[in-house]
């Protein structure tokens, strides 16, 4: 007899993960499953922002923008922790918008979303510090305004977290190989090294981002009404560039803009792309072309050029955005879309689009759309429900951080910083009852101890050396080879 559940959720990235915890916390049975890890495709290929989209207000996406706005303030309450205030400094370049349009797009994003906590935004001079000597002379003047920065992949395994403590099942290394279906259910077929399995679920969510017209053929026999345009984002990763906590916002004579922001303490990001992909989805690389464009694009602004040998790391994503017919890749709407087939059996929903920003929203309407034909609870909950090592009290993580370092006084500072970053109100169960460095276990390099690889394994997913490397963290850039491969040969010696 297969296992049953309410729910099947395919897709562990942002979206996948905010629909199971959602679905888990009104009560419903919920199996989520990733043939991968958690956020190992879109969801960590970001440009790691929780943010409004300024630039959407050109393309007249009021709605997106105010309610991604409201929902900034939603995370940076929920996730303290890995979400966290950032200043954007943008240059006026004569060539481009003019200054009257910046000052009215500025002021339209402080006010469309209604009362923020964030400061609002104000005009900047550009040649005095801590600009003067980071910018080409020729920029004087500049526009500064709020929004945050996240810890992307670490936001998807956390919300997974929550929908696992609330009653989900969550299995990574999983993939749904085929789904029948009947008038009354799914049946499902899973796989993964111990073997196939099959569930039987009232209902499936499609959530596999840019493989989700793939699950739509696997359960439809084709792929969904919706038309999905693919396009790829690509960063770069050099070292740092300017100092202070501000990020750059430059704009490009095409009119898409670049950003530059603070990295991991000794880098800066520099992107993103949008360039539509056709290659094999398992395979995304950054290409020549647009590692030629973000060096060219930041050199637009640097007073030294960015060049090739100064890249440290990239890495590269592809959004499944909802083809709207735009001209360009950079107006195709981020805003999100479903697709509902219950006609034909048991209901199947397709997730197209969305961003960080808004997912817990996507999971709302998401849920409010199967429940059209679906019985199912439909209280909201998630909207003041703090994520795992989010529950600081008021959101305060300079005063977490405090206590911290009072409790933890034998941690160094960086090592403790890093770690309550990550892991916030959790950091207890990584550190368990440890008095000293020698009770973490073995050092494999700079800040990492085999107690957090051990937390990581049992609490958080992590399965191979790259979870932990590259998205629960980001040490893959920190650490030495020599403690790349310990890391490895770590995982691979583990029972």
């Amino acid at each position: 007899m297969s296992e049953t559940c309410d729910l099947l959720v395919i897709g562990g990235g942002i979206n996948g993960a905010g629909i199971a915890r959602d679905a888990a916390g009104r009560g419903m049975k919920v199996l989520l499953v990733e043939k991968d890890d958690l956020a190992s495709h879109t969801s960590s290929a970001s440009t790691k922002l929780v943010h409004g989209g300024l630039r959407y207000l050109e393309q007249y996406e009021f709605r997106l923008v105010a309610e991604s706005l409201r929902e900034r303030e939603v995370l940076l309450r929920n996730a303290p922790h890995i979400i966290w205030p950032l200043r954007f400094v943008m240059p006026h370049e004569p060539s481009m918008r003019p200054k009257w349009m910046l000052r009215l797009g500025l002021a339209l994003y402080d006010r469309i979303g209604g009362k923020m906590s964030l400061p609002r935004s104000k005009r900047v001079d550009l040649r005095v510090a801590p600009h003067r000597g980071v910018l080409q002379e020729r920029l004087k003047t500049g526009f500064e305004y709020s929004d945050c920065w996240v810890e992307d992949a670490r936001l998807v395994v956390l919300t997974a977290m929550d929908a696992q403590e609330r009653g989900a099942k969550v299995l990574v290394g999983t993939e749904c190989t085929d789904l029948k279906r009947s008038a009354e259910s799914w049946t499902a077929t899973l796989r993964n090294t111990d073997g196939e399995r099959q569930v039987t679920a009232r209902a499936v969510i499609n959530a596999a981002g840019p493989f989700v017209d793939r699950v739509a053929k696997t359960a439809l026999g084709q792929g969904t009404p919706a038309h999905l345009r693919l396009v790829k984002g690509s960063h770069i990763i050099v070292s740092r560039r300017f100092p202070g906590e501000h990020a750059y916002i430059f704009q490009q004579p095409d009119g898409r803009i670049v950003f530059a922001i603070p990295y991991e303490r000794d880098f800066t990001l520099i992107g993103t792309t949008d360039q539509l992909y056709v290659g094999d989805l398992e395979a995304v690389r950054i290409s020549e072309e647009e590692t030629r464009y973000l060096c060219e694009a930041a050199s637009r602004y640097f007073t030294s050029a960015v060049t090739n040998e100064e890249i440290v790391s990239t890495y590269s994503g592809v959004r499944p955005l909802y083809e709207d017919n735009a001209s360009s890749n950079s107006t195709v709407t981020r805003d999100y879309v479903f697709e509902l087939e219950a006609e034909g059996g048991a209901p199947i929903l397709s997730v197209y689009g969305g961003k960080i920003t808004t997912y817990r929203k996507l999971a709302e309407h998401a849920l409010a759309k199967l429940g059209k034909v679906l019985d199912m609870p439909c209280e909201k909950w998630t909207a003041r429900a703090p994520l795992p090592g989010g529950d600081m009290p008021d959101g305060d993580f300079a005063a977490f951080l405090w206590r911290a370092s009072e409790r933890y006084s034998w941690v160094p500072p960086e090592m403790l910083l890093r770690l309550a970053r990550a892991y916030g109100t959790r950091l207890d169960l990584v550190l368990g009852m440890a008095v000293s460095l020698d009770d973490l276990g073995r050092h494999l390099g700079g800040t990492l101890y085999e107690a957090e690889l051990r937390y990581l394994v049992e609490h958080e997913y992590a399965r191979r050396a790259e979870d932990l490397l590259w998205r629960r963290s980001k040490l893959g850039l920190h650490l030495p080879a020599e403690a790349r491969q310990a890391v490895e040969t770590w995982f691979a010696q583990r029972p």
